[in-house]
């Protein structure tokens, strides 16, 4: 081989080097924003029953487990980073985190509200919102809730608490602090229905004898990875690992491991 080629040889493989460390994410700019660190703080929503973007703890480790803790798993793969899982079993603690910077990654259902405090990369998802009713409940479907002396509950910042307090007029809405404080409502005969995800409430009724989840939907909403306000090269990062996921199947393998086998992963490049 002539010195010119062996020469183009080695500038080319320095190139393609160049490049794996920036797609892997080894540039400073990334590391920097996604795991400031060290690690990878990736905010988890927890609660007693696991969905999309919502883990479970598991009875014998009291560690988080489903689909978002697999996503994030991957993300550090990827990066080549540790993951840290910070939980959050309320939607305030961890809008408020996200302003004070104290986690780098998420995944969640998006909403304007949310997206004062993080930027949000491809929807991985699209989540049906409806609601559970209790055991003996003689409502049927979305046209019987909005009526005088009907209580319905959602949880506070949730997606499914902003859309009623915009869209009721004759029914009573009362917010829940958390997912738990809805199964229990539910269980008591507290409240008249209660909305958030489907698969959510799919579990829930699960663990609540009765109890029906309605058929109809209130909304479609998609569920996305996300990363603090003004960290555009995480959020770079963040928009390729999912789409990387989407397409390579570690998405569908995250949605089969948590038991939504049949729930559907969003085409490429989904937003809103």
């Amino acid at each position: 081989m002539s010195m010119f080629k062996s020469g183009l040889v080695l500038l080319v493989a320095a190139l393609a080097a160049c490049a794996s460390l920036q797609d892997d994410g080894s540039s400073a700019a990334v590391r920097q924003q996604l795991a400031p660190t060290g690690k990878i703080r990736a905010a988890i929503s927890v609660g007693p029953a696991g969905s999309q973007f919502r883990a479970k703890l598991d009875r014998g480790t009291n560690r988080p487990q489903g689909v978002p803790v697999d996503l994030a798993n991957a993300l550090g793969e990827r990066l080549g980073a540790p993951v840290e899982l910070v939980m959050y079993d309320n939607y305030v603690d961890l809008l408020e985190a996200a302003r004070l910077g104290t986690w780098d990654v998420t995944f969640l259902p998006f909403s304007e509200e949310r997206a004062k405090v993080m930027d949000y990369g491809p929807a991985y998802y699209f989540l049906e919102v409806t609601y559970i009713v209790p055991a003996g409940s003689r409502i049927r479907n979305q046209s019987d809730i909005d009526r005088p002396g009907v209580r319905v509950t959602a949880v506070e910042k949730s997606i499914s608490a902003a859309k009623l307090q915009k869209s009721l007029k004759n029914a009573t809405f009362i917010q829940a602090k958390k997912l738990s404080e809805i199964r229990e409502q539910v269980g008591a005969r507290k409240v008249d229905a209660a909305a958030a995800g489907r698969e959510t409430l799919l579990d829930l009724a699960s663990q609540l004898p009765g109890t029906r989840v309605l058929e109809d939907n209130l909304d479609a909403l998609p569920v996305s990875v996300a990363v603090p306000r003004n960290r555009p090269a995480a959020l770079a990062y963040v928009t390729d690992f999912i789409e990387s996921a989407k397409a390579t199947g570690v998405v569908r393998r995250a949605f089969d491991n948590a038991g939504f086998k049949d729930a559907a992963v969003a085409p490429a490049a989904s937003r809103r």
